[in-house]
């Protein structure tokens, strides 16, 4: 396996949320490993979080597992059971149709530095967002409002 060069990697800055719920992650950098390798069967990115930035939105998928793991600094995940504080060498998971609303918040004054990794089910998945109006249904094309209606 070759070496993946990260910083030729496919960089994403921000999000593509519609407003106002891109404000918690206009700030947020991921590089896409996975892509950069050319995985198919599951996503790796290397998160760069600066302070008071989260990750998304809190959200759960029907069809994907997500798996994250702290390199850097300090996070706290955000759950329905409540919060948890989260340092270098600490994981969480959360398993595909488990509807546990979840989401990591940099509330500390340095970045944290996260490895995300999750199952690629694009035309199986869809995204639940318990605290907002906004939904990402199954093979929608982009996110919606909980009515249905489109951004």
């Amino acid at each position: 396996m070759p070496k993946i060069d990260i910083d030729a990697a496919p960089t994403s800055l921000g999000t593509s949320y519609p407003a106002p719920y891109d404000q918690q992650c206009v700030g947020r950098r991921r590089w896409a490993l996975g892509d950069a390798a050319g995985l198919s069967q599951f996503g790796v990115n290397l998160l760069r979080l600066p302070p008071h930035q989260w990750s998304s939105q809190r959200h759960w998928h029907l069809a994907e597992d997500e798996f994250v793991y702290v390199l850097e600094g300090e996070v706290v995940l955000v759950t329905d059971a409540g919060e948890q504080i989260m340092r270098p060498g600490d994981c969480a998971a959360f398993p595909a149709g488990v509807p546990d609303g979840h989401h990591l918040q940099n509330r500390s004054d340095t970045e944290a530095v996260v490895l995300e990794m999750g199952s690629r089910r694009p035309d199986e998945d869809a995204g639940t967002y318990p605290d907002i109006d906004l939904a990402l249904p199954s093979r929608s094309g982009g996110y919606r409002h909980k009515d249905g209606a489109p951004y």
